[in-house]
């Protein structure tokens, strides 16, 4: 049993926390004030070659190892988690498109994609359809008879990622609306940015999760040509989209490790410089308790992502173990982001901390994804079937 990294994946994490340290931590709280869009960074990220992480290397990819995908979101996160929602959202999609699309799919788009020339994300949420996806309303018919009639797509998504930037973005559709159950009839189809009735029509105001935007989607008779969809056989859509959410799920899993990390960090410098009564106040047992506290949690929320990503590495099915890993790592982030805040008292509540960004960050973890009870119930189905075990 190995708890460590391996010498590359150290040196790969090393290189990423550097360039976290160098082109985001000094910028990332002005700019989520401003609402400032980080094409810069994006830039940067595009030259790293980030955009590939889930990418075949034959079509100039990444491909990296799981627990690397897990390092990335984490240490970007620990910057600014928005900027990981720019990647994390294009990456989950990408790597559908790798492992559900035809071969005319993969050739047609992974390249760009590889490179960030295109970018790309995945409209699944409905204003009335979230966590129960079977209940989407977006509809495709096909207009004409034959394999080879266009789909036209009528419908609305909502909190999609990357929408404004997204070419082509896939959309969870149903295909068969009577089929029974739901999700035979439910489809995914690979739709351009330049459609006519294709329209981005707000951006939605967040609490949190700044910098990356997440935008109403409109499709009013989007005319789809029968060879954008994904995988060429009708009925497997929401297959294809459950299993990159495991991917999705490392994803939020290794981004919540990010941000307990940087609440950690902030709350050790601060209890450190701070004074209260004439001495620091890390002197204060109530003080070590909850930074003893933020620690324990934060290394076990990093133990459990990485042997959740490793399991998938194993090739392994593994919807229950990115489950248990998301659900501890997004709880652990919210706590620690709280116990961060208490120890710097009032001015954790200040925007002149990085605390307070956490604070509001944090929040979604627990619901991205797949809201955590709904995922809590996913765990115990699989522990009583005995598909899972502990011990």
């Amino acid at each position: 049993m190995d708890f460590t990294l391996s010498d590359e994946q150290r040196l790969y994490r090393d290189s990423l926390r550097d360039f976290v340290d160098r082109e985001i931590v000094p910028v990332a709280r002005d700019w989520e004030r401003s609402g400032r869009y980080p094409t810069e960074i994006v830039e940067s990220m595009r030259k790293l070659g980030l955009f590939g992480l889930a990418i075949p290397e034959q079509y100039g990819g990444l491909e990296v190892d799981t627990v690397s995908f897990a390092l990335t979101f984490e240490e970007i996160s620990r910057g600014w988690m928005g900027i990981a929602g720019i990647l994390g959202s294009h990456s989950v999609s990408s790597w559908m498109i790798a492992h559900h699309g035809t071969p005319e799919q993969r050739d047609a788009y992974l390249p760009e994609l590889a490179t960030g020339e295109r970018r790309t994300g995945i409209a699944l949420t409905e204003p009335g359809a979230g966590t129960d996806l079977q209940g989407i309303t977006t509809v495709a018919r096909r207009d004409g008879t034959g394999p080879d009639a266009d789909y036209v797509i009528t419908g609305t998504k909502t909190w999609i990622t990357n929408a404004r930037h997204a070419d082509p973005l896939p959309v969870l559709v149903k295909t068969d609306p009577k089929a029974e159950p739901a999700h035979r009839g439910m489809s995914i189809l690979l739709v351009a940015a330049d459609s006519p009735g294709y329209e981005v029509t707000q951006d939605i105001g967040k609490l949190g999760y700044k910098g990356t935007e997440s935008c109403e989607v409109v499709l009013d008779e989007v005319r789809v040509p029968s060879s954008q969809l994904l995988g060429g056989v009708e009925g497997r859509g929401l297959q294809q989209a459950l299993s990159s959410l495991e991917t999705g799920r490392i994803n939020i899993a290794a981004r919540s490790v990010g941000i307990a990390q940087r609440a950690y960090d902030e709350a050790l410098s601060y209890a450190r410089d701070r004074t209260a009564f004439k001495q620091p106040i890390g002197d204060f047992q109530a003080v070590q308790l909850r930074l003893a506290e933020i620690a324990v949690q934060l290394q076990a929320a990093r133990l459990m992502t990485y042997w959740a990503a490793s399991r998938m590495d194993d090739g392994v099915r593994m919807d229950t173990e990115s489950g248990m890993a998301k659900i501890f790592a997004s709880e652990t982030a919210l706590q620690c982001a709280t116990d961060a805040m208490r120890i710097h008292g009032g001015y954790g509540y200040s925007t002149e901390f990085e605390v307070e960004r956490l604070y509001r960050d944090a929040p979604l973890m627990s619901i991205g994804e797949g809201t955590n009870d709904v995922l809590r119930t996913v765990v115990a189905k699989s522990l009583l079937a005995g598909t899972a075990s502990v011990g």
